[in-house]
């Protein structure tokens, strides 16, 4: 058994072992699936998953509902299970996206209880009130208050419901990111499934969500947790009363008291001119955004009175918020020009490096300017080194910047090349199947920069297609290459890459738009979209290549789309024509892959001989994981008449996979290699094997390509029932994906699976009535 998969064992063993002994007896008395028992017993497939593997604890509920499906009395089991969830289930890693709390947060004692309350009680609130309110301090210092009591860590994201200069960010999208947070890299495309999926996730954990800036119920609806024990703030300028099960809580105006009080704080001052602070306060609206801004103003300046403070908001009170206006009185004119420039800054934050760009400015300057600009209040540092405008401060800058600053548009610009410089850098330095080589350089710390900039990155893009900047909008995704290829299904890039593409058609770079329509046929194809990825693949071949590594890797990839359209011939052909491509260029990993994916498909040819020694002549190419498609692709060929060496080839594949993909991939066809030999009942246990990989990952188009084999083993194993519905699932998502082949195969399955049950078992089961 591989290395991997033992280590995933080490930790079935490591939870509450007696009552995952007895769930896994109730599993295998069931005769079914993950999937089909789940869907019988009225639970989530990934929950039960995680049940049976030590990872959670199920409720006692869930324990009566496995029972019901077996017939079995489930009181014997109630003291196991109580044992168990006392012992509690293996730790997941805790994560926090917070906020950093305000150290003057002052007031709000009745809110703050009745938000906690809430959130205790019915498990989400919803704070609304007016801009510059405070909501979301509030909600991020409820959340470090509540933090011990969610161990599996607090999430945030910011949804820019009211974001100057940036749409807000939408459900799907909102959605791929959360999902990202917990670990799941590779999210379905449709909104709905990526929702279920994320209730999934929570389900398990006890995890507090702080969603920032709604725009309205419908904004944040398809983002609430379901069951189970984790909860969710939201905060909005809208009172979001339609949003069912999420009770409302309104900020209103810090009372006079609460004012004062953060007044004093923020100015470090005895509050003794009463009169003069009145003013000041009333000036102030009861904001607190404003109050701080007010007492950073008198803070510094030691030699100014509260009565000065007030006469001078009096007197600035002609644009947008005298108290913006008179915090941005105490900056020297370096500082004020930072500030204006920055309500044009494309993106949600940034740090140092990118404000000096936008400036023009060295990095010690823009650092002391920074500084400055934060001791002012007119710019947030919320963790170390990230900076951020609240959206009242943007929009005011940004109104400056309109009245006051002619170069806005040159400042972008910087920005733009800035962000295109960085994301190329980055991009060197992590490995690409076809780059002849990386320069050196950290690739986690890579991937953490694309991870930290790219929301930054998309509204960077979005701001030069706006401005016709059309080198960075053709360049940019090409510089996010890797990082969209380990996150496919990214809703961003299949836009990016269409809108790149036809950039490079403007700036008539003819080789860089058929490279960007090589990646968009990719992107498109990764999303289930085979028809329009080969439409890309198409234009690409008709851009007169002559690059012969990008020829190869176009045609690779077209094999892919003909094969998983089930042309296996046009697919073989792509890939010979890969090979003698790459065979040209010296590529050994390209020759390598393109044998082992001839041989693939060769092999579904039914030419069992001749794709066992194109695989050989794969596996002569490469070492490492890049051996496991010719590995499987060997041992699957051979099961039936070398089954030692079959399995051996099989085993080592496993052996090599590193990633939950090629684990469940492996697994899948060591089920089918053993089904070839007979060995009914291990073959079974490696596909469900494959399919508990396979769930937390989402994956539908390794899902499609599993489901047939796995039902195949049913039939072959009697499990009737079980593999009807394992093809009903194959056509569903066959319809979904647009792939009529595996809806044509799978309901000539269905048919197959149909005439093979014996008559006795047919009953009055609707499905096996012709």
């Amino acid at each position: 058994m591989a290395a991997g998969w033992d280590g995933y064992r080490v930790l079935v063993s490591s939870g509450p072992e007696h009552l995952i002994a007895q769930l896994t007896r109730i599993k295998e008395s069931s005769g079914l699936s993950v999937r089909a028992l789940a869907r019988q017993a009225g639970l989530s497939s990934s929950s039960l998953s995680r049940y049976l593997t030590g990872q959670l604890v199920p409720p006692w509920e869930a324990v009566v509902a496995l029972c019901r499906v077996v017939a079995r009395d489930p009181r014997p089991l109630r003291a196991l299970w109580a044992e168990a969830s006392k012992a509690g289930a293996a730790p997941s890693p805790r994560r926090n996206d917070l906020p950093a709390d305000l150290a003057d947060f002052t007031g709000r004692e009745t809110e703050s209880a009745l938000v906690e309350e809430l959130l205790r009680t019915a498990g989400a609130v919803a704070i609304d009130g007016m801009a510059g309110v405070g909501k979301t301090s509030l909600a991020v210092h409820v959340a470090h208050r509540l933090a011990p009591s969610f161990p599996d860590g607090g999430l945030y994201l910011d949804l820019h419901g009211f974001t100057p200069g940036q749409e807000p960010l939408e459900p799907s999208a909102a959605l791929g990111r959360l999902l990202g947070a917990l670990g799941v890299a590779h999210p379905p495309a449709d909104t709905v499934e990526r929702a279920a999926l994320w209730r999934s996730e929570l389900s398990r954990r006890r995890a507090l969500v702080v969603l920032d800036n709604a725009v309205d119920a419908e904004h944040v609806r398809p983002l609430l947790p379901g069951a189970g024990k984790s909860a969710v703030l939201v905060t909005s300028r809208n009172r979001l009363v339609s949003l069912g099960g999420v009770p409302p809580v309104s900020l209103e105006a810090l009372s006079p008291a609460e004012a004062a009080s953060l007044f004093g704080r923020a100015a470090g001052v005895d509050l003794t001119e009463e009169e003069a602070v009145a003013q000041v306060l009333r000036q102030c609206g009861g904001l607190p955004l404003a109050l701080r801004m007010a007492g950073a103003r008198l803070r510094h300046r030691p030699g100014w009175t509260v009565a000065v403070l007030a006469e001078r908001l009096r007197d600035n009170a002609s644009r947008f918020d005298s108290v913006f206006g008179m915090s941005l009185q105490q900056l020297d004119a370096v500082q004020r020009r930072m500030f204006r420039l920055l309500g044009v800054l494309p993106g949600a934050d940034f740090d140092a490096p990118v404000a000096g760009a936008l400036a023009d400015m060295t990095p010690d300057r823009v650092n002391a300017v920074l500084e400055e600009l934060v001791d002012a209040h007119l710019v947030q540092e919320p963790s170390p080194g990230r900076y951020r405008l609240h959206d009242l401060i943007r929009r005011y800058a940004a109104d400056i910047a309109a009245d006051e600053e002619p170069q806005a548009d040159a400042a972008v610009h910087r920005v733009l090349s800035h962000y295109l410089e960085q994301a190329t850098a980055y991009d060197r330095t992590l490995p690409l199947l076809h780059r002849k080589e990386t320069v050196p350089g950290d690739p986690a710390k890579a991937m953490a920069w694309f991870d930290t900039e790219y929301a930054n990155l998309i509204a960077c893009f979005d701001t030069a297609v706006r401005l016709g900047a059309d080198d960075v909008v053709a360049e940019l995704p090409q510089a996010m290459r890797v990082w969209f290829f380990r996150h496919r299904g990214t809703d961003d890039q299949v836009r990016l890459l269409e809108a790149a593409a036809a950039a490079a058609e403007r700036l008539r770079r003819n080789q860089q738009r058929a490279s960007l329509l090589v990646d968009l046929g990719f992107a498109r194809a990764a999303a289930g979209r085979l028809a329009e990825a080969l439409a890309a693949y198409e234009l690409a071949e008709q851009s007169d290549l002559n690059d012969d590594e990008l020829a190869s890797a176009l045609a690779l990839r077209t094999g892919f789309v003909r094969r998983d359209l089930g042309d296996f011939e046009a697919a073989q052909a792509q890939f010979r024509l890969a090979r003698r491509l790459f065979e040209k260029t010296g590529h050994r990993s390209g020759q390598s892959q393109a044998l082992a994916f001839d041989g693939w498909v060769t092999l579904h040819l039914g030419r069992h001989s001749e794709a066992a020694e194109l695989a050989r002549a794969s596996l002569a190419l490469a070492d490492g994981p890049a051996q496991i498609t010719g590995l499987v692709t060997l041992g699957v060929a051979l099961a039936s008449d070398n089954p030692a060496e079959s399995l051996q080839a099989l085993h080592e594949a496993l052996q090599l996979a590193e990633v939950q993909h090629n684990k469940a991939w492996c697994h899948n066809y060591l089920g089918v290699a053993l089904r070839i030999m007979g060995s009914l009942d291990e073959a079974l246990e490696h596909h469900r094997h494959a399919f508990e990989l396979l769930e937390p990952l989402a994956e539908a188009q390794l899902e499609i390509d599993f489901l047939p084999t796995y039902a195949e083993t049913c039939r072959a194993a009697g499990r009737f029932d079980e593999a009807l519905a394992l093809h009903e699932r194959t056509i569903e998502l066959a319809r979904k994906l647009g792939r009529p082949h595996d809806e044509k195969l799978a309901r000539e399955a269905y048919q197959v699976t149909v005439g093979s049950v014996p008559a006795r078992d047919h009953g009055t089961d609707s499905r096996f009535r012709s």
